[in-house]
């Protein structure tokens, strides 16, 4: 099977304010020459929506501090812990500290820092090509969610001209919970991304340390390939634990190598964040812009470069083929398909902006999910 060749380059911005990391912090419109084409999951193609519950009124979750979502003062979405607290500790600033016996609990020794710690929802942005949110008058833009008439899903509110409508924010810089189209008035949400176990990336750098290494012991071993699915496979093993994979994004992301490892040639990186994910989720820009934040490979004032990134679905897997069950006269038969087919129907992915980015990596990561669980769930036993 073919895979895109993948290039890796790092963003720096010049200036902008920093805001919490995971709120994506810079004032995005002081890079020169940045291309701001509006890209968002909302955009992206095979947005299944959010379920009823995961969504924020306004952008808020019920009971936050700040009514309607992020205030003025408070538009970080994340709030980072105070140095003062435990630099481990899940505790946010106003819990104080943790009591207890004296003496008693604590870090264990070596466990390592924890990565992402930082407070708040993280929701559906409105991003430029590198998956950095686009402000407007210092804030992030959330995207508007909306229920229809009788269904319990979340979709995109979008403007007749088909772009996303942004949730309206008042004089204070709240969100505000209902937006006007024309005569219709909406109930808006902020839809909720959901890391699923994605979210192990939060554990102590001491987890993704030791995955990382028992990683690269067995890519280090033996001869690197591709299975069907676009993971990684050593003399025929496929490394398919998810914590693995992970620990491998992280790495590659952040170096552009795996150190030892001779990587194939249609290796994309896109297929090791897909392999930690969950089978039946979905990958989405704010996905991927999220856990680069958390997993600290978009840092300070630096983004990862995804302008170089493009996608090709038809490219990537017309020629790609697996050997899975399919009922034929009443019995599983071992039927070797072709993936383009039998997963896409066919259908290419359209990009929705004109160049590449985040979007298309987002695409591609999303692609090789929807493919792992394929095979799986049709795996020849």
């Amino acid at each position: 099977m073919k895979h895109p060749a993948f290039n890796i380059k790092k963003l720096i911005l010049a200036g902008g304010t920093m805001f919490a990391m995971l709120a994506v912090p810079m004032a995005v419109n002081t890079v020169t020459g940045m291309n701001l084409s509006v890209i968002s999951s909302a955009q992206a193609a095979e947005d299944g929506g959010a379920k009823k519950g995961a969504a924020s009124k306004g952008g808020s979750q019920k009971g936050a501090a700040n009514k309607g979502g992020q205030g003025k003062g408070s538009d970080r979405i994340f709030r980072a812990p105070v140095s003062s607290v435990d630099e481990d500790s899940d505790r946010p600033v106003w819990a104080g500290v943790k009591g207890g016996k004296s003496g008693g609990g604590g870090k264990p020794a070596g466990a390592g820092s924890k990565k992402g710690d930082l407070y708040g929802d993280m929701v559906v942005l409105l991003r430029d090509v590198n998956g950095a949110p686009i402000l407007a008058d210092g804030l992030v833009q959330v995207i508007a969610y909306y229920y229809p008439t009788g269904s319990t899903t979340l979709v995109p509110l979008t403007n007749p001209d088909g772009s996303p409508v942004i949730i309206p924010r008042n004089a204070e810089g709240d969100l505000l919970p209902t937006v006007t189209l024309g005569t219709t008035t909406y109930e808006v949400y902020g839809a909720e991304v959901d890391l699923g176990r994605l979210s192990v990336s939060r554990s102590p750098s001491k987890v993704l340390d030791h995955a990382l290494t028992e990683a690269l012991s067995k890519l280090t071993s033996g001869t690197v390939t591709l299975d069907s699915t676009g993971r990684l496979v050593v003399d025929g093993a496929t490394i398919d634990s998810p914590l693995e994979n992970l620990a491998l994004y992280d790495k590659y992301m952040t170096s552009g190598t795996l150190p030892g490892v001779t990587l194939p040639a249609n290796f994309n990186p896109a297929a090791l964040l897909a392999a930690a994910a969950d089978k039946t989720g979905a990958v989405s820009v704010d996905t991927v812009v999220y856990m680069n934040s958390i997993l600290g490979i978009n840092s300070g004032t630096t983004y990862y470069d995804f302008s170089t990134v493009s996608y090709d679905r038809y490219t990537a897997w017309k020629d790609a083929t697996a050997s899975v069950l399919v009922l034929k006269d009443g019995v599983y038969v071992p039927t070797v398909v072709n993936l383009y087919e039998a997963v896409f129907g066919s259908t290419n992915w359209v990009d929705p902006t004109a160049v590449g980015g985040a979007d298309d990596f987002a695409a591609a990561a999303n692609d090789y999910l929807q493919v792992i669980e394929f095979v799986h769930d049709n795996a020849v036993r």
